[in-house]
This record gives C-alpha cells, structure tokens and sequence, in this order.
C-alpha cells in the first residue's frame, strides 16, 4: 500500500514575539529624546490587537515605524498586522488598533485550494476551519503545491507546518 503524505497551511503569529516586541517599542518609545512628554504608548494585552496611542497623526507614525521596526526584527511577518482607522480620543490624542491576523479566512482558503486544484498536481486539498490540508502520494507533488502556494499574493502571512506521511 503507497504511503500518503500531508501537510497544512497555516497563517499564524507568535504572540510571545509580539509582547517581547512591544515592550522593546514601549522602551524605545520612554528613551527617546523626541517622545520626552509624549502621552505615547502602546497597548497588548495577549489579544490578537495592538492599541498605539499618541499626541498627534505624526507621533502616531513614529510609534508605528518603531514598533515595525521592533517586530521584524524577531521575525514576524508585516503582513500579519492589520491597521485600523486613526481614532480621536481623550486628552486630545489619537488611537489606532492593529488586528493580527490569526488563521487563514474562508474566502483565502478557498482561493488557495482552487489554485491548488487549477494546477494540476495530483494532491488532494481541503479547507479544514482556519487552515488548509494538502495531501497526496508523492512528495514531489506537495512540493509543487507548496510553490504554487508560494506564487500566490495573498497578503497574509502563511506557514507550512504538520508534514506527516502515514
């Protein structure tokens, strides 16, 4: 009997990452020299959302370029960060939330599989809640998956985790 092989598709950030680079841009941001007297911070409470809070649009900026900056440098992808409108809020401050995007969406997954479908490898691919399960006979054909995975523009970030041959 052949051996089937399989792996997932995922789209997920660490959030250990996330809170080790908040707090390097909460640092930063108390360090710096044109911060001093700023009502500047940033929010994470283990949530899929970052809340930044600044004095103006321009600070708003700056405290995104240094959070980016900090984010990147422990590895996690940009594309898993998804900005919300600028906010007015108390104290004559403005407010904006970052979603981090958790899991692939319905829609993305089933572009991803019709694309798997559309090119004619011989796998097998199927939306399973959040992510996306490729398997098949030859481990070949889930490299040429991967690929066309990989040639996809997606704008999330996407993992491939779970090889498994059974």
């Amino acid at each position: 009997m052949a051996k089937e092989n399989s792996f997932d598709i995922v789209s997920r950030v660490d959030m250990q990452e996330i809170l080790n680079a908040v707090h390097q841009a909460e640092k930063e941001i108390e360090g710096r020299f044109d911060f001093k007297g700023s009502k500047s911070k940033i929010v994470f409470d283990g949530k899929p959302e970052i809340t930044l809070h600044s004095d103006d649009d321009f600070k708003l900026k700056n405290v995104i370029d240094i959070l980016e900056g900090k984010l990147v440098k422990r590895g996690v992808n940009l594309k898993a960060l998804r900005y919300g409108k600028i906010e007015s809020a108390a104290g004559d401050t403005v407010r904006q939330v970052v979603t981090l995007v958790q899991g692939i969406e319905q829609d993305i997954a089933k572009k991803i599989v019709k694309a798997i479908k559309d090119s004619k490898v011989k796998v097998q691919a199927s939306v399973q809640g959040d992510q996306v399960r490729v398997s098949g006979k030859n481990r070949d054909d889930l490299q040429s998956a991967m690929a066309v995975v990989k040639g996809m523009d997606l704008n999330i970030p996407i993992e491939f985790t779970n090889y498994r041959t059974f």
